[in-house]
């Protein structure tokens, strides 16, 4: 009685197993599958925990890019314009959005005012910030992409 119980088992995972494999996509690995939280600009490691490289901060949703306009201890204040239509008048006109996003320990050092960085959404963090800055993509002074 034991020994079929165990039989049935095994064929019950097997069949799970194949069923998995079927769903793969052909010559990619499961790993594949899930999306690694890296940059080139994260080398450090840090203890916070409202990192998302090193701690536990899950990051979802939009991203936007923009300059940094002021820099706090543990947040920057970015910038970026975009277009509104003006339903009356047929036209577009310019409007700028302020975002407050997290500072992670690691990046400090290497965001200063007037970069231009990627921010990302994540749960609310405080009052207002609800972002966290994910990478630097130009620096002020050279210009250059990193």
């Amino acid at each position: 009685m034991e020994e079929k119980k165990q039989a049935k088992k095994i064929e019950k995972k097997n069949e799970k197993e194949k069923i998995d494999n079927e769903k793969e996509p052909k010559g990619k690995p499961a790993e594949a599958k899930k999306e690694v939280k890296t940059t080139e600009a994260v080398k450090d490691s840090c203890d916070d925990i409202k990192c998302p490289f090193h701690g536990k901060l899950k990051i979802r949703g939009r991203k936007f890019q923009g300059i940094v306009t002021k820099k706090f201890p543990k947040r920057i204040v970015i910038e970026f314009e975009r277009t509104v239509f003006f339903r009356k008048y047929e036209r577009y006109y310019k409007k700028k959005t302020r975002i407050h996003a997290r500072l992670p320990d690691c990046l400090k050092n290497e965001i200063n005012v007037g970069d231009y960085v990627q921010v990302q959404e994540c749960r609310p963090l405080s009052k207002l910030i609800h972002h966290v800055v994910i990478k630097k993509i130009k620096s002020q002074n050279k210009g250059e992409k990193l």
